[in-house]
C-alpha cells in the first residue's frame, strides 16, 4: 500500500472513532449541564415553596390576629349587640327587669325605693348611700378608662356612675346600658 492510501485509512480510521468519542464527551458534557439546570430547577422550586409557605403562615397569623381583636372587639359592650351580657359569669342570675328592683352584674337583684325606680341620673348629683357598694367589676369591658383615684363606677339601675367614693357625688353618667 502506498503512503497515501495508507494515511486515508489512517484518517478514516481515527475519523470513525474520534467523531463517536467526541460525540460522546459532548453528550456527557450535556447531560452534566441539564443535570446541574435541573438542580438548580429543583432549588428554586424549593425556595419558591418555602417562600409560599412563609407568606402563608404570615397570612394565618394576622388572620388570627384580626380574629382575635374581632373575637375582643364582640367580647365587650356594645350598643348595637343587643345581646352582648350572655354567658358573661356575673350575668348569670339575671331574668329580666323587675319592678321595684335593680340588677348589678356579679351582685344580683337588689331592692330600690319607689322614687329611684328609673330616676334619671345627672352629673353633680348625688348617689344615696344605701346603692353606692355595687361596683363595676370590669370597666374596661364596657369600654370605660381607670377611675380616677377616689373615683369608683357603681351600677345604678340600666346606668353606671362614676361617683366619688367619699361623698357620692356622680362624676359622669353612661345611660341604658342593660
Amino acid at each position: 500500500m502506498n503512503r497515501l492510501t495508507k494515511a486515508a485509512v489512517i484518517a478514516l480510521a481515527l475519523a470513525t472513532t474520534a467523531a463517536p468519542m467526541m460525540a460522546q464527551a459532548q453528550d456527557r458534557h450535556d447531560r452534566r449541564e441539564w443535570r446541574q439546570d435541573r438542580r438548580d430547577d429543583r432549588r428554586d422550586w424549593r425556595q419558591d415553596r418555602r417562600d409560599d409557605r412563609r407568606d402563608w403562615r404570615q397570612d394565618r397569623r394576622s388572620d388570627h390576629r384580626d380574629w382575635r381583636q374581632d373575637q375582643r372587639r364582640q367580647d365587650r359592650w356594645s350598643r348595637d349587640n343587643r345581646n352582648w351580657w350572655r354567658g358573661r359569669p356575673e350575668f348569670r342570675d339575671y331574668r329580666g327587669a323587675r319592678n321595684g328592683y335593680w340588677y348589678a352584674p356579679g351582685h344580683g337583684y337588689y331592692r330600690v325605693e319607689p322614687r329611684y325606680y328609673g330616676y334619671r341620673w345627672r352629673t353633680g348629683g348625688y348617689l344615696p348611700p344605701a346603692y353606692r357598694s355595687y361596683y363595676v367589676s370590669d370597666p374596661y369591658f364596657y369600654g370605660l378608662r381607670p377611675a380616677p383615684r377616689g373615683y369608683r363606677y357603681v351600677h345604678a339601675g340600666n346606668d353606671i356612675l362614676m361617683i366619688a367614693v367619699a361623698t357620692g357625688l356622680i362624676a359622669s353618667v353612661m345611660n341604658n346600658v342593660y
